[in-house]
Formats: structure tokens, sequence, C-alpha cells
């Protein structure tokens, strides 16, 4: 229940941030009817899954007309969902070891999860890596908070 409340409440700021601003103080030049909606919200903590884990960190990503959020590098996350066209599970995989990064063999799972809206699609996606290692070296750096 403690996810459902957190991520409603950081999907709620960062849809309805931006539309709270007064009229005359929205840029002239951000035809908002011309790009679909993209707010996600993004959650890790350690477990095998979501539902038995509690969120240790949670984001915000928006990437409709500028980038935004609470997301260390909100572009290069924009940057890789765009890449992927939204198919997160192509996004869990993007980057690969380009590192040469050795990561051990320890079982120490950590979930990943992104909820809310891609292009005007709901989303809502789990993904888990065996330990902290991995994600950062396979998970995209959209992954990487």
């Amino acid at each position: 229940m403690t996810r459902w409340t957190m991520t409603g409440v950081l999907l709620t700021t960062a849809l309805a941030g931006p539309l709270s601003m007064p009229a005359h103080s929205a840029p002239a030049s951000a035809p908002a009817s011309l790009y679909a909606p993209s707010a996600l919200v993004m959650t890790t903590g350690h477990g095998e899954k979501a539902a038995t884990t509690a969120p240790e960190r949670a984001v915000t990503v928006n990437c409709a007309y500028t980038t935004s959020g609470t997301h260390p590098d909100p572009r290069q996350a924009c940057a890789d969902l765009d890449r992927v066209n939204g198919d997160l599970d192509r996004l869990a995989t993007l980057r690969g070891n380009a590192a040469g990064q050795p990561c051990t063999r320890e079982y120490r799972p950590i979930v990943v999860t992104v909820e809310g809206v891609w292009r005007g699609t709901r989303i809502n996606y789990e993904h888990t890596f065996a330990n902290p290692c991995i994600k950062e070296t396979q998970g995209a750096a959209a992954f990487a908070f």
C-alpha cells in the first residue's frame, strides 16, 4: 500500500505540478497539446518482487516538452526511453557491460519499478536484477538512481 501511495503522490506532483502555474507564467512557445504526456515514477529497493519490497529510492522523470524530474540525469533517462521507444524490457539491458566492470555472482536482488505514462500510454513495469552491480552495468542510465 505504501508503494501505491508514494507512486500516486509522486505521479500527481509530476503531472499536476506544471499545470498548477498561473496561465500567464506558461512559456508562449510550449504548445502542450502537441506532446503526449510522459511522466514516470521510478523506484528501487532490495528484494525479488515489488509487492514484497519496500521502496528505498524513488525519482520522477518528465519527458514531455522539456525534460525534468528528480532523477539524477533526467535528460539521459528520457534519451534512453526514446532510444527504445518506451520498451522497458529492452531498456533493462540497453547499456550492457561496456565499461568491462566485473560483478560478483552474489545474489542480492534489487527490483526496479516504473509507473506512469509514456507518450500517452500507461506503464506499470517491474524488473529484478541479481545485484546492484548488475543493475548499474546492464541497466540503462535511466535506472541509475
